[in-house]
């Protein structure tokens, strides 16, 4: 028991830091008892001796004690690994957080597009990012709010459809079973296009240069664009793309649907009565 005693790291510090105390004690005394005799100053030396004295009681001490401090710090380690693991989530949101400051991919009020979810930027903070679903199918709101975690910005693709908020690139497709040389409408059925975008074909081209300046690259439109081919399944397709406002897009659709099962009927029965 006694040598456990002597050999416990609070004892052998305290005789570390005595020996230590004393012998810096000594120092000076000798140092006093030079300067008076010799008249010479040596507080230089032995302000470097008590350093050195300083160093190795340090050493010493941090010797007597590194298997402590060595489970402190392995705790320590612990409890901030456990930290980390148990924060994970928190600490990647607040890190996207200062990736949307930083880079800025849009703003409040944008159009964006993460993932599957797309709608209206409504806020953000550091832990996630509101925005109000809009479908876009219809250019609608779904009367839904989604909240994205900001992680979820640094490792999925975000899409600033800021533009289609007043002009949109719309795309339809009819498709049909019946055989038909589709070709004999296309004038109609394009001269017809254009009729419906003339009101606001001056203000599209004007806005279709906005966006080709600022994407510093060619987009479809302003001109409405029909293109006929075949599916898959060998079934006959008719792809529309129309550059209009968002508010329009759907009316125009419905439009040139209408139109367009008008002329197919009517050729289809013009040829089968030839037939």
């Amino acid at each position: 028991m006694f040598t456990n005693i002597m050999l416990h790291p609070v004892f052998v510090s305290l005789i570390v830091i005595s020996i230590a105390f004393g012998l810096k004690a000594l120092v000076d005394k000798l140092a006093s008892d030079r300067s008076i005799k010799k008249a010479k100053d040596v507080r230089n030396t032995s302000h470097n001796i008590k350093h050195f004295i300083n160093f190795i009681m340090m050493f010493l001490l941090l010797f007597t004690w590194a298997a402590e401090i060595q489970n402190f710090a392995l705790s320590i380690a612990a409890f901030a690994v456990a930290i980390v693991i148990a924060t994970r989530e928190f600490i990647q949101c607040v890190i996207g957080f200062f990736y949307l400051v930083t880079t800025r991919p849009f703003k409040i009020g944008d159009w964006i597009q993460v993932g599957e979810y797309f709608g209206e930027v409504a806020e953000t903070d550091w832990i996630k990012t509101t925005i109000h679903e809009i479908d876009i199918h219809t250019y609608q709101f779904s009367r839904k709010t989604v909240y994205i975690p900001n992680n979820k910005l640094i490792t999925s693709p975000i899409k600033n459809l800021n533009f289609s908020k007043r002009y949109v690139t719309h795309h339809f497709l009819i498709v049909r079973k019946e055989s038909l040389n589709p070709y004999s409408i296309y004038e109609t059925l394009t001269n017809k296009a254009k009729h419906y975008c003339e009101g606001f074909s001056e203000i599209a081209g004007r806005y279709n240069s906005i966006i080709e300046r600022k994407l510093d690259a060619q987009v479809s439109g302003p001109e409405p664009e029909i293109h006929f081919g075949t599916t898959e399944l060998g079934e006959f397709k008719a792809s529309f793309t129309l550059f209009c406002p968002i508010e329009k897009a759907l009316e125009i659709e419905h439009k040139l649907t209408k139109d367009f099962m008008t002329l197919w009927y009517k050729e289809l029965n013009k040829q089968g009565a030839k037939a």
